[in-house]
């Protein structure tokens, strides 16, 4: 039975799943996440993370 609130991004088909049993090994899923949409986006938001670490200074002058 598919669990509504939990979707995980399939690396390798690049879509969104509700069940990860049907989806690739859990190495090439990123997730969980509370909606479908919000997993759509998973790369994205990947992108977003990386840039923000890339321009801490990490606490150097």
């Amino acid at each position: 039975m598919a669990n509504d609130d939990q979707w995980w991004f399939d690396l390798k088909t690049k879509s969104a799943v509700s069940e990860p049993k049907n989806a690739s090994k859990a190495v090439d899923r990123l997730g969980p996440y509370a909606s479908k949409e919000e997993a759509e986006r998973a790369l994205e938001k990947v992108e977003e993370r990386n840039a923000a670490w890339e321009d801490d200074d990490w606490g150097e002058d």
